[in-house]
C-alpha cells in the first residue's frame, strides 16, 4: 500500500505549521480581547482557533463521520500565549503522528460532516484534510496577520519577506 499522499501532506503541514507558529508567537497577551469588528472573533479566540485546527485532522483521519449535533466540538478558551502555543504544538505533533504512514487508500475513503440531521459535507478524507486543516489554517492565519498589523505587532515573513521582516 502506498503512503505517498500522507507523506507529502505531513511535509506540507509541517512547513505551514512552522509559519503559523511564528505568527502565534507574536500574540500580544494584552490584546486577547481586541477585535476589529463586533462580528469578528477576538484576537485571543482567533489564536485559539488556529491552535486547535490541527486536532480536526485526527478526527478526519480516524473517523468517517463528524456529527456537529453530537456536541463533540467545544472551542477551547485560552488566557495566555503560552497556553495557545502549548495547544498548537501538541495538536500539530499529534496530527503528524496520526497522518504519518496512512495509505492512499485510507485517505481516499469518504468523510462526512452532519449538522441538523443532514449530511452537510461529503468528500474523500484527503480533500477534507486539505480544506479543513491546511487551507482553513492558512485562511485564519491571514486574518491573524491583519489583526497583528492593526495592533502594530511586526509581521514575520510568511511566503516571502514582510514589511517588518526581510527573508
Amino acid at each position: 500500500m502506498s503512503t505517498n499522499m500522507s507523506n507529502a501532506m505531513v511535509q506540507e503541514f509541517t512547513h505551514e505549521a512552522a509559519t503559523t507558529r511564528k505568527l502565534l508567537d507574536r500574540l500580544p497577551e494584552d490584546k486577547m480581547s481586541w477585535q476589529p469588528h463586533e462580528k469578528s472573533m477576538t484576537l485571543g479566540r482567533l489564536a485559539g482557533h488556529l491552535a486547535e485546527i490541527a486536532e480536526w485532522g485526527g478526527t478526519i483521519v480516524n473517523d468517517d463521520l463528524f456529527d456537529m449535533d453530537a456536541g463533540e466540538y467545544k472551542p477551547k478558551e485560552f488566557a495566555t500565549k503560552k497556553e495557545v502555543l502549548e495547544c498548537f504544538d501538541a495538536s500539530v505533533e499529534e496530527f503528524k503522528k496520526t497522518l504519518s504512514g496512512k495509505s492512499d487508500e485510507h485517505l481516499m475513503k469518504t468523510w462526512k460532516m452532519k449538522a441538523g440531521g443532514e449530511v452537510m459535507l461529503e468528500m474523500p478524507k484527503v480533500a477534507c484534510l486539505r480544506s479543513f486543516v491546511l487551507s482553513h489554517a492558512v485562511h485564519h492565519r491571514g486574518q491573524f496577520s491583519v489583526y497583528l498589523r492593526e495592533n502594530n505587532v511586526p509581521i514575520p515573513s510568511i511566503y516571502g519577506p514582510s514589511a517588518d521582516e526581510p527573508m
